[in-house]
C-alpha cells in the first residue's frame, strides 16, 4: 500500500469520526468558507467519490467515460437533503477508498489516467484524491475545533503536490519579488517568486534564514487559501504572511 493511500484510508476513518460526533442539526452550519455548509462539504465529497471511482474502474478495465456522467452526479447530489448529503457521503467516500484498496500491484503498475489537467499513475491518482479530502475534512472539522489542523502525515505528502496548485490558483500583484519560506514537520526550503502575471513554488535549499517559517500543515492550507492567521510571528514574517494570503485566496 502506498504513504498517499495509507494517509487517505487515516482521513476517511477520521472524516467519519468527525462526522458521527455532530448532531444532525449542524449539518446546515456553516463550514469553511462560511457560504458552504457542512452539508455543502460533505456533498463535495460525496460526489466527487463517485466521479473519481467511476474514473478509476473506467481507467482500469479500459472503458470509455460517459461524457455525461459527472454532471448526472453533480445533480443527483444537488438534489439531495442535507442529511442525505452527509450520510450519502460516507458510503460514497468509503466505496471510493474500497475500489483503490482492491486494486491489485499489478492494476496500480499498469495505471494511466489523464483527468483534467492532469496526467496520472496510480500513487499520483491517490494524491489527488487524499488533497481534495484532507482539506474538505480540515473545512468541516474546524467548525466545532478552531485549533485543527491537517493530520499528519498526509500533510507532509501533500507539500509534495502543492506546486500545481501555486501555479494555477496564486495571485501576482504585479511585483516582481521572491518570499523565502521555510516548514517543519517536515523540513522544507522554497522559494515563492512573483513575476508580472504569474506565481511560482521552487523547491530549493536556503543558506540564510527564511522570511516566514512555519509548521508545513499551514503552508498547505495557506495555498490552498486556508490560512486566517498564525500566531508568534515577528513584524516581518507577519508582513510575509499577509502578502501570501492574499496571493492565494483559495479556488
Amino acid at each position: 500500500m502506498s504513504n498517499r493511500l495509507d494517509a487517505l484510508h487515516s482521513s476517511v476513518s477520521h472524516l467519519r469520526e468527525i462526522i458521527e460526533s455532530l448532531h444532525s442539526d449542524a449539518h446546515v452550519a456553516p463550514a469553511y468558507p462560511a457560504e458552504w455548509t457542512i452539508a455543502d462539504t460533505m456533498s463535495h465529497i460525496g460526489s466527487g467519490a463517485v466521479i473519481m471511482r467511476q474514473r478509476f474502474l473506467d481507467a482500469l478495465n479500459a472503458s470509455t467515460p460517459d461524457e455525461n456522467f459527472n454532471q448526472s452526479v453533480w445533480d443527483e447530489w444537488n438534489a439531495k437533503d442535507p442529511s442525505s448529503q452527509v450520510s450519502d457521503a460516507l458510503v460514497a467516500d468509503q466505496a471510493m477508498l474500497d475500489a483503490l484498496s482492491a486494486s491489485t500491484d499489478e492494476q496500480r503498475e499498469s495505471f494511466r489516467l489523464s483527468f483534467g489537467p492532469f496526467d496520472l499513475d496510480f500513487d499520483r491518482f491517490v494524491g489527488l484524491r487524499l488533497a481534495e479530502h484532507v482539506l474538505h475534512t480540515w473545512d468541516v472539522e474546524v467548525t466545532i475545533n478552531p485549533g485543527a489542523v491537517l493530520a499528519e502525515p498526509a500533510a507532509g505528502l501533500l507539500l509534495d503536490q502543492v506546486h500545481f496548485v501555486a501555479g494555477r490558483s496564486g495571485r501576482s500583484d504585479g511585483q516582481s519579488r521572491t518570499v523565502a519560506v521555510h516548514t517543519t514537520n517536515p523540513d522544507r526550503d522554497f522559494n515563492v517568486v512573483f513575476a508580472d502575471n504569474s506565481i511560482e513554488l521552487l523547491d530549493t535549499t536556503h543558506d540564510a534564514p527564511a522570511d516566514l517559517t512555519l509548521p508545513a500543515e499551514a503552508f498547505v492550507r495557506l495555498v490552498y487559501g486556508r490560512l486566517d492567521d498564525l500566531a508568534g510571528l515577528d513584524d516581518h514574517a507577519q508582513v510575509h504572511l499577509e502578502h501570501l494570503r492574499l496571493a492565494f485566496p483559495g479556488f
